[in-house]
């Protein structure tokens, strides 16, 4: 497993999101960047550039979310597995769990009851407006969640739980 930081904000990793999406990046990457830079964890750049095609649904083809793409991606690379390995091998069971965790409570905590990007922003115009600040704000989500779950499995410190 990679080397993490020992105490994290889940909030400053969502408002890092929030602002990464506002400042030029899409969902799927700001949550890659926020999550890579609060956990100060030593892997490249790429592995936002990894993210890039898995925003707006997919590369714009309206599937699921990209900001919940991208906590997929941030909790595989936390838990995935790096070797192959049947279907029962622990590694993958826990990082499919997870990522089951993720998937539903998104499905819920968005109010739409959707994962998929079409049905998300169905009634904004692509990218303006009201559509971006939806898509900040799930950005922002999806990165507190993944924060929360990581803080969690590894037994950090949550900067933002009171003493």
């Amino acid at each position: 497993m990679l080397k993490l930081k020992q105490e994290v904000s889940p909030e400053k990793v969502k408002k890092d999101a929030e602002e990464y999406y506002r400042g030029g990046f899409f969902c799927c990457e700001a949550v890659m960047a926020s999550i890579r830079d609060n956990f100060e964890l030593d892997v490249p750049k790429e592995v936002i550039a990894m993210a890039s095609g898995m925003s707006v649904g997919a590369g714009r083809s309206g599937c699921m979310c990209g900001a919940l793409n991208g906590g997929i991606l941030a909790l595989g690379m936390l838990f995935g597995r790096t070797e192959q390995g049947g279907p029962q091998d622990p590694k993958v069971v826990k990082c499919m769990e997870l990522t089951h965790e993720l998937h539903d409570w998104f499905r819920t905590e968005n109010g739409k009851r959707s994962v998929c990007c079409r049905v998300l922003t169905k009634e904004f115009d692509m990218g303006k407006g009201e559509h971006k600040e939806q898509c900040i704000r799930f950005t922002g989500m999806c990165a507190w969640k993944v924060a929360e779950i990581i803080i969690r499995e590894c037994g950090l410190k949550n900067l933002d739980e009171v003493a």
